[in-house]
């Protein structure tokens, strides 16, 4: 796989870790009361009860709540320093700009003949099509015209 593929599949993995990260903080936090003029959160025992039921259906019902944190912002940072790792590896363009440039047309130049040979060869093709088309139409012509002997 080319560096750039890495690169798109690293930039997913970060968006996948970064969303699932934010989601288990959501579901998996205990209530706390946001003003004093908002009703008491649900008791600690009732909290205790609902993450052991959600524990119960996570991949990794060991991990506790206040680890999760830590676990899911280490994975993130693994995860950003293999990005980082790929950038690094990434080769750096030589002679500037104008070089670029150069180069550009230079491969846009080649991807002109290129394309050119191909519609020749694609034009062949069809004139090649055409013509076992009209025989085959013939050879059935002259299939259906055939008369049984008598």
């Amino acid at each position: 796989m080319d560096i750039i593929s890495q690169l798109q599949e690293q930039v997913n993995s970060i968006a996948a870790i970064t969303f699932n990260a934010f989601g288990t903080l959501q579901r998996d936090a205990p209530p706390v009361q946001l003003s004093p003029n908002y009703p008491e959160p649900p008791s600690a025992a009732a909290a205790a009860a609902a993450a052991t039921t959600t524990a119960a259906t996570d991949a990794d019902p060991t991990t506790a709540f206040p680890e999760q944190p830590k676990q899911l912002s280490a994975d993130l940072v693994k995860a950003a320093k293999q990005f980082d790792a790929l950038v690094a590896a990434l080769p750096l363009s030589e002679g500037g700009e104008e070089a670029q440039l150069k180069r550009i047309a230079e491969l846009q130049v080649e991807n002109d003949v290129i394309g050119q040979e191909l519609q020749k060869q694609l034009e062949a093709a069809e004139k090649e099509l055409k013509q076992v088309q009209e025989l085959f139409g013939q050879a059935a012509d002259n299939c259906l015209n055939m008369k049984k002997p008598e």
